[in-house]
């Protein structure tokens, strides 16, 4: 029997229906991935709350990669005109809390258990944080990828919060048109757009693709 899903987009609208624009806007924790995927969700969560947009994302390899997209983030948050103040949180760089996480997964491909301990990972330390530092909800920006599974994130964010007792806003940022509205945003700002997920692995994963692509168009 398989369990049913979770209308993710309808449960964010119940929350942001009920949010009183007149009152000082509350405080959401933004855990985001890169600038690309945060620039629909500024600039439709904007409207609603303060954010602190946090980059945490010790998956992403190299360092190099980790620092570019992390300034690109910060270059649109000074860049994009919005409605409510967004603060810029980036995080240290530690490679190895990433590998510690999936340890024992490496091999998996993506979108398999090794992609849940990254989630997991990341969206554990924005818990915590919103949790400690006074924060109304906290979100994340993953789910705009057409390639995450906004199921399984709204699960982890869901045990997060009963874990820290703080509020999550649902998110399944794909909708209503926001991946479209992200690319249109990503070539109005000029972002930096990768082409693999983040870690050492999927940069592997998308290599070999791109080759075994190659060799048969080379067949054809």
């Amino acid at each position: 029997m398989q369990s049913v899903k979770t209308n993710i987009s309808r449960l964010t609208d119940d929350i942001l229906t009920k949010l009183d624009k007149n009152e000082s806007p509350k405080k959401l924790l933004l855990h985001s991935c890169c600038a690309p995927c945060s620039s629909y969700c500024l600039e439709y969560l904007s409207e609603y709350f303060e954010i602190t947009d946090m980059f945490y994302n010790p998956n992403i390899y190299p360092s190099e990669e980790f620092y570019k997209r992390s300034g690109e983030l910060e270059r649109l948050i000074n860049e994009m005109p919005l409605k409510n103040p967004v603060h810029f949180l980036p995080c240290s760089y530690d490679a190895q809390e990433f590998f510690e996480a999936v340890r024992g997964l490496e091999s998996l491909g993506e979108g398999s258990d090794r992609c849940r301990a990254c989630f997991r990972l990341r969206l554990e330390r924005a818990a915590k944080y919103a949790k400690e530092n006074g924060f109304d909800f906290f979100t994340t920006t993953l789910s705009i990828s057409p390639y995450k599974n906004a199921q399984l994130l709204y699960e982890i964010s869901k045990e997060l919060s009963s874990k820290y007792g703080i509020a999550f806003l649902p998110s399944d940022f794909k909708k209503k048109n926001g991946y479209k509205r992200s690319i249109e945003l990503s070539k109005q700002y000029s972002l930096y757009r990768q082409d693999y997920c983040g870690c050492v692995f999927s940069q592997r994963e998308s290599e070999q693709r791109r080759k075994d692509k190659e060799n048969k168009n080379g067949k054809e």
